[in-house]
């Protein structure tokens, strides 16, 4: 039931990913509220609405698997998951939109 290395070494690495991508989505958000990065109108609302349905996500996938008998690591890798998934879309949508006034 304990990781092995190699997982361990995987949960770290897509972690830290989604670590980076966030602080970069908080960059370009915190530019768009100033004026200096194009964002959507809808951007602040969208910000907020998106985390409850991303830890609700998350929530759901790690009792999921923490019901099927699943390793420590392999329940903090589903739990991460949705997570990753919205700061890696957002980091993507938001650097296409460019710095620069609405």
């Amino acid at each position: 039931m304990f990781p092995t290395p190699l997982q361990m070494m995987t949960l770290s690495i897509r972690t830290a990913t989604m670590l980076a991508e966030a602080q970069m989505v908080i960059a370009m958000r915190l530019l768009g509220m100033a004026g200096m990065w194009r964002v959507s109108p809808s951007e602040n609302a969208r910000m907020v609405s998106e985390k409850m349905d991303a830890v609700q996500q998350s929530a759901f996938s790690a009792t999921r698997a923490v019901m099927q008998g699943k390793s420590p690591a392999a329940i903090a890798d589903v739990a991460l998951k949705p997570i990753s998934r919205r700061t890696s879309a957002n980091a993507k949508r938001l650097a296409r939109r460019g710095p620069g006034t609405p």
